[in-house]
């Protein structure tokens, strides 16, 4: 049987996928793109990988990101078919390229012949999503070749360009790694005129090209050896913001450092953590007394942060490895080192300061403060954001992976985490801090968790959940997953409270309805029909107590638990807290 060059070249290529550890695919339906789903579908009846098969475009690269954040920096490819299926791809390629993971993008496309003449479904995808990938190559379509050395001349070559692809996704070279993209066009006849023969199973030794990888080199990764900062050693606080991994929490622990860390840093908890930091920076006599800044990962969550950042009395040492841009949106950096010598971790046992000690008293009144208004007797009259979020912190623990929206749910986070323990691992889309695509790439993460023994829940806003409310979508024939999402649902767009924008709207009549209208964005959405379309279960929890006991019951599938808190009063409360925090500092 002759198998046409389409379908013949994408067997090839998922095989070599494959080969260099890409154990996920996501595909959105299409024609163009019928030659790799047929070689995707062939390889995961083997198990040579897990396909996982969605609708929508926009929630397959999402679900894609959480795959690979689950697995811990993994490669996933995703497949699409041509023309408006690429660019609904383009939000979570930028995500995955501002927060650092490798996805490889396989979008289908016509041969040269038929671009520009009006072909249906067809528009200029080379280099469609401009500098947001870490490479991209537009593959031309194969032909048939003419003898056994064309054929062994285009498979080394196709070899050559998903070697190269794969190895740019995964930083080897440049400690910087990303999505990449392979365009990827197929004539007619896109489909084999009859079955193929099935592919061995996975670990058989013969059938299945298993191509040796190129020998590619890993960035080395340099070390500033050097103890000497500017600024005073005694007066440093370290900021870890996203992904900047439990080294920002060793060094503040080595160091005698207070340490600042968001919740998706990798770095949360310890004797340095200070909890409230964002609120104990408008104290300032805290905050005046800060001279050195060491910042890890990509602080993005907290203007008070960003202001200390910014302070021109303030230096502010950034430690970026790789080749990728390092973080100082306020400018004000002055050293940017490629990483940090063992020396920055020693002497190995706790050190104390008077600065430290005071920025740990200010964390322990404001704990005090954080646990008096989040208590259950506190909130006896209903329940608030910041306590949903307390009560989701408190039952998760160690073996628990928890995603978190951007906007209100993370913040909210930020301040309760800690209180009663060490609590999950928090995973959240920081690359641009967006709510796109959340509810995908919660399913994606706790897909890829689930096989390390790990339990995914998700903590939510109402937009944030009606944004991506297509991600609950699954045919019967996909992987199952498990997955609680906790909505706290407050009726709109309530971060735009604790803004300006609030301040604003306190002003008048005319304001108020203003804000409302464009920023408020009330939907009065009945999530519970919602969910009934999906198939999905919902519950919607009118306590705290009854929502703890929610998180700790056995679930299977998707659950989504909604919790309704009110939003007009957001504004005071966040300025009330903060005032009472600072005055249990005397």
């Amino acid at each position: 049987m002759t198998i046409p060059p389409a379908v013949a070249t994408a067997r090839a290529l998922v095989a070599d996928l494959v080969s260099r550890g890409v154990r996920d695919a996501v595909l959105a339906p299409g024609s163009r793109s019928a030659p790799l789903a047929y070689a995707l579908a062939e390889a995961a009846d083997a198990g040579h990988l897990t396909l996982h098969v969605r609708i929508d475009e926009r929630d397959a690269g999402f679900l894609a990101l959480g795959l690979s954040k689950g697995a811990e920096g993994a490669p996933v490819a995703v497949v699409t078919t041509s023309g408006t299926a690429v660019a609904n791809l383009h939000p979570a390629v930028l995500e995955a390229h501002h927060a650092g993971l490798p996805l490889v993008l396989l979008t289908a496309d016509r041969p040269h012949e038929l671009r520009g003449t009006g072909a249906s479904q067809t528009t200029d995808q080379v280099g469609i999503f401009g500098s947001a990938v870490r490479h991209a190559v537009d593959v031309p379509a194969p032909a048939a070749p003419a003898t056994d050395d064309d054929a062994a001349t285009a498979l080394r070559d196709l070899r050559s360009v998903v070697g190269r692809a794969v190895a740019a996704a995964l930083g080897f070279r440049s400690g910087h790694p990303g999505p990449v993209h392979l365009n990827l066009a197929f004539r007619d006849p896109l489909a084999p005129s009859a079955p193929l023969p099935g592919l061995p199973a996975r670990g058989a030794e013969e059938g299945y090209p298993k191509p040796d990888p190129p020998l590619v080199v890993p960035a080395v990764h340099q070390h500033f050896g050097s103890p000497a900062l500017p600024g005073d050693p005694e007066r440093t606080v370290v900021v870890a913001g996203d992904d900047a991994g439990p080294e920002a929490r060793q060094l503040a622990e080595a160091q005698g450092w207070p340490l600042f860390a968001e919740p998706s840093s990798g770095a949360t908890g310890g004797p340095n953590a200070i909890a409230g930091y964002r609120m104990l920076l408008g104290s300032d006599e805290l905050a005046d007394g800060v001279e050195h800044v060491v910042v890890l990962g990509r602080p993005t969550l907290s203007r008070p942060v960003q202001r200390l950042l910014g302070r021109p009395s303030v230096a502010v040492t950034v430690v970026a490895p790789g080749a990728g841009p390092w973080p100082d949106a306020a400018r004000n950096a002055a050293v940017v080192l490629p990483g940090l010598a063992p020396v920055w971790f020693e002497p190995a046992e706790r050190r104390t300061t008077p600065f430290l000690e005071r920025w740990q008293a200010a964390g322990a009144s404001a704990a005090l403060v954080l646990d008096e208004v989040t208590c259950d007797d506190a909130v006896l009259g209903g329940p608030t954001a910041l306590s949903v979020a307390r009560a989701v912190a408190r039952v998760l623990g160690p073996a628990d992976l928890l995603v978190v929206g951007s906007s209100n749910p993370v913040r909210d986070l930020e301040l309760v985490l800690g209180l009663d323990g060490p609590g999950p691992a928090v995973l959240a889309n920081r690359g641009l801090a967006g709510i796109d695509g959340t509810v995908s790439t919660a399913v994606g993460v706790a897909l890829s968790a689930a096989r390390r023994g790990l339990r995914t829940r998700a903590l939510l806003g109402d937009l944030t959940f009606l944004h991506d409310v297509g991600g609950l979508l699954r045919g019967p024939d996909e992987p199952a997953v498990d997955l609680e999402i906790v909505v706290v649902n407050d009726d709109g767009g309530s971060i735009f409270a604790t803004l300006e924008h609030g301040a604003l709207a306190a002003t008048g009549d005319a304001a108020s309805a203003t804000f409302e209208r464009v920023f408020g964005t009330p939907h009065g959405a009945n999530l519970a029909q919602l969910c009934a379309g999906y198939g999905v279960d919902h519950q919607l929890v009118k306590d705290v107590p009854t929502l703890r006991h929610a998180l700790q019951a056995p679930s299977h599938g998707v659950q989504v638990i909604e919790v309704r808190v009110p939003r007009a009063d957001r504004l005071a409360e966040t300025r009330a807290l903060a005032d009472r925090i600072r005055t249990s500092l005397g």
